[in-house]
């Protein structure tokens, strides 16, 4: 389909990539059923206070550090809860260090200092499903005490890998560009962990109907977005819908608790906490 890719002009190499990306979402649809069973082995463990801990290599590694960074601010989620490690360490967000990823012992120091355990929930992502990198933190996170559940995400065809409790593969197929992963299996990747960390966020609560809860309204903007959201929940009109925000100290689901049931900022947090922060358990 692209070997002559060099020979076309601009509008030509475009429509070949865009064609391409096109069967990015079958692969992606065909590995539904794999994302689902991973998410359904997570949950509770991640639910009850346990980590996922994305792991990977060059492009790999920093979707997985890009959707775990993503989530703090978007979900109100506390730091450290999704967690996004890269050969190399953090500089490799800005600077290949693609050599790492010949290391099978490359992830042993930061994966020993998060002190995992069976809450934890470890995925290395490899796009050719075979780095030595996450080959090798899947076998160190199953030789500890108590191990995590692990996962591999892979855009190539594999057999299950050892240490691996979950395997997705969502075969994107040849790149345009021969090996040039961060095309088809990046763009694969990133849908695939946004399915994952945001299917996380609304069974842990973080989502009614379709807005984000747990927004906390920490500036201009995001107090704007809690007011919309609390008019829209409760039929506030703005002024009321932000004087219920401020009286809330800024927590949308607390002042949605306190215009729909008429209680104090006190009851309504204790309805929530009986609830879980599941909002559809007390509004229905």
């Amino acid at each position: 389909m692209s070997a002559g890719i060099h020979r076309q002009t601009v509008d030509e190499i475009l429509r070949t990539i865009q064609q391409a990306d096109r069967e990015v979402l079958d692969a992606v649809a065909a590995a539904g059923p794999a994302v689902a069973r991973f998410v359904t082995a997570v949950e509770e463990t991640f639910i009850a206070g346990g980590r996922l801990i994305y792991l990977g290599a060059g492009t790999s590694g920093r979707l997985g550090v890009l959707d775990a960074s993503e989530i703090p601010p978007t979900f109100q989620l506390p730091p450290g809860r999704i967690i996004g490690i890269i050969a190399g360490g953090d500089g490799a967000l800005r600077v290949s260090s693609e050599g790492k990823e010949d290391d099978p012992r490359g992830a042993v120091e930061a994966l020993s200092a998060l002190g995992l355990s069976r809450m934890d929930t470890v995925l290395g992502i490899a796009a050719g499903g075979t780095t030595p990198y996450v080959l090798g933190a899947l076998a160190f996170a199953k030789s500890i005490a108590n191990p995590p559940l692990t996962g591999m995400l892979s855009c190539a065809p594999i057999s299950t890998p050892p240490h691996c409790d979950h395997l997705i593969v969502a075969a994107t197929g040849p790149e345009v560009v021969t090996g040039s992963t961060r095309m088809k299996a990046g763009t694969a990747t990133k849908l695939i962990l946004n399915q994952i960390s945001t299917t996380l966020m609304i069974r842990s609560g973080r989502v009614y109907e379709n807005l984000m809860v747990d927004v906390k309204a920490t500036n201009e903007k995001l107090r704007d977005r809690a007011a919309r959201i609390v008019g829209i929940l409760t039929g506030l009109d703005r002024g009321a819908a932000l004087a219920k925000v401020d009286e809330a100290g800024g927590s949308v689901k607390l002042a949605v608790v306190m215009a729909r049931k008429g209680v104090s900022a006190v009851e309504a947090q204790t309805l929530l906490n009986h609830a879980g922060g599941h909002l559809y358990k007390i509004l229905g």
